[in-house]
């Protein structure tokens, strides 16, 4: 099975900052070794996960050691109240057919 190298941001937003919040959460330039990004927010807006499958480990923790990273958290600071992350290694399960 492939393994995937995954960081997981989890962070609780100020109310009603959901929109503005996310024009400062994209990155630029786009992260070397980021392969795909989801992000997932609750109904009420004020809580977002997002999710980014890497090549490696080290492809990851160059980006967050950047000054593009730096700059990005810094546009998002305004908005966020609390943040959690963590970085996991991983692969995909089998689910059943029916």
């Amino acid at each position: 099975m492939e393994e995937h190298f995954v960081w997981v941001t989890t962070r609780r937003l100020q109310p009603g900052s959901l929109e503005e919040f996310e024009r400062a959460w994209r990155p630029a330039p786009y992260p070397q070794g980021l392969r795909r990004a989801f992000a997932y927010w609750s109904e009420d807006g004020q809580e977002i996960t997002g999710v980014s499958f890497w090549d490696s480990k080290e492809a990851c923790d160059t980006w967050r050691a950047s000054e593009s990273e730096a700059q990005r958290r810094a546009s998002m600071a305004p908005y966020v109240v609390e943040e959690r992350e963590g970085f996991y290694r991983g692969r995909e399960l089998a689910v059943p057919q029916r």
